[in-house]
């Protein structure tokens, strides 16, 4: 059985490494819970395989993660063709959570990247303003082999607590972008922990659009992206997001509420994205 179902994974990075070449790229936005054992039936080692399945099916291009502790961003890649970018929010290293960024190494080649705290001091690690806890920003700029052109990607996840800090650290992820792609198609994903009508949100849409509004096709899926891990409840919080410049055109966008046996794979739902240069 174990052989089996290890040759069903090599069959499937090996499909993923031979796919038909095309101009669009899928990019996934998924807050994972982080590993907490008090998660009981929900914890991360019942649920992981759950999370890779669904990241799979789907055809993730990008993936880009919040929560994420060092194991489970190791798991992320176990076999996968997915090459990894991100530090641990604590030390700048493996400690604390990431907000990685992974994306298919058959069809991108990474060419810079880095991370920056959300704070007054962002280069190194620090809590910012009202903040509760530290928060990070992961760039990278990445090459597209099959399209032949340019474009960096960002991800974050903004302070639960702090007001001001999702305030501030969305100017402030303004300015970075402005300053690392400036004249290049960009990609900023996030769990930003506010919903559409707020301030924060506003400073995004103020240089970037939000995928679920300019997506040629309709939206697909419930307005709410976290769940909480209550199956039955309704979904009313949009908290995550997908954005991106006039570099992009957005053909889909959808919030994804697959899960099996009455359980959501996270107490956050996915969210997908198809952009075409």
């Amino acid at each position: 059985m174990i052989k089996l179902f290890a040759a069903l994974l090599l069959l499937n990075v090996t499909a993923n490494a031979q796919r038909k070449p095309a101009n669009y790229v899928n990019v996934m936005s998924y807050n994972i819970r982080y590993n907490n054992a008090q998660d009981g039936e929900n914890a991360w080692p019942n649920r992981k395989d759950n999370v890779k399945a669904l990241v799979r099916f789907h055809d993730a291009d990008i993936l880009c993660v919040q929560e994420a502790l060092a194991l489970q961003v190791d798991q992320l890649l176990e076999n996968t063709n997915f090459e990894m970018v991100g530090v641990g929010r604590t030390d700048g290293k493996r400690d604390g959570e990431f907000a990685a960024v992974y994306f298919d190494k058959s069809r991108f080649v990474k060419k810079d990247g880095g991370t920056f705290w959300l704070s007054e001091t962002p280069e190194k690690p620090s809590i910012g303003w009202d903040a509760a806890i530290v928060r990070v920003c992961t760039w990278v700029k990445l090459h597209d082999k099959w399209n032949k052109k340019d474009f960096v990607v960002f991800n974050t996840h903004y302070d639960h607590i702090g007001v001001q800090a999702r305030i501030e650290s969305a100017k402030l992820i303004k300015k970075k972008i402005q300053e690392i792609a400036p004249a290049l198609p960009v990609i900023l994903t996030g769990d930003l922990n506010v919903t559409p009508e707020t301030e924060a949100i506003a400073t995004i849409k103020s240089f970037l659009a939000d995928t679920k509004e300019a997506t040629i096709e309709p939206a697909y899926g419930p307005e709410g992206t976290f769940n909480a891990f209550k199956f039955n409840a309704p979904l009313k919080g949009r908290i995550d997001y997908i954005f991106v410049n006039k570099g992009f055109k957005v053909q889909k966008f959808g919030v994804l509420t697959d899960s099996k046996d009455l359980k959501y794979p996270s107490d956050h739902l996915p969210i997908i994205a198809r952009l075409f240069f």
